[in-house]
């Protein structure tokens, strides 16, 4: 049976990543929602920069949600420091006000390959780099998952409505 995870405090999340100068960008279900998506998302999903200096503030901006690994066994010890981030790519992780994932890549791009495609946003009482509408578009095509198909196409409606009214002006 898969982990239930707790119910996502997404400003508690936000200001703990904004609370040091984190390079990531927001993508998934969070990203959808800010182009205009009514769907719930449980996580929160970010593509963060691979540098021992954003190692650093990842860990110390962390640190106090005692993030664990999400969809393993309970007792497997770990810990998210400056190493753990160096070693490792992803992460999936579970902390008591949600989830998050912190990928080093997605879809084969790293944060720089997405820092031009991302644009500052604000929500939740922060501000943040959110990836643009058609690049998380690209990249939920390139998951290929099932459970995105339905996000896709109500996706590609936003767009088409933005695209008319920028037509129209």
């Amino acid at each position: 049976m898969p982990e239930k995870l707790p119910k996502t405090d997404f400003p508690r999340i936000f200001e703990a990543l904004t609370s040091e100068p984190i390079e990531f960008i927001v993508i998934g279900g969070i990203a959808a929602v800010v182009h205009g998506i009514a769907r719930a998302t449980y996580d929160v999903d970010v593509v963060y920069n691979r540098t021992p200096e954003n190692h650093r503030l990842i860990v110390k901006a962390l640190e106090p949600l005692r993030p664990c690994l999400r969809g393993v066994q309970t007792n497997l010890p770990f810990t998210l420091d400056e190493t753990t981030l160096h070693n490792g790519l992803n992460f999936t992780l579970l902390t008591p006000i949600g989830g998050l994932d912190l990928l080093g890549e997605v879809g084969g791009r790293t944060y720089k390959d997405l820092l031009p495609f991302a644009s500052r946003v604000r929500g939740f009482g922060c501000e943040f780099l959110a990836i643009d509408l058609d690049k998380l578009i690209e990249l939920k095509r390139v998951a290929g998952r099932t459970k995105d198909n339905a996000i896709i196409a109500e996706l590609e409606i936003i767009r088409q409505e933005q695209r008319r009214l920028e037509h129209e002006k």
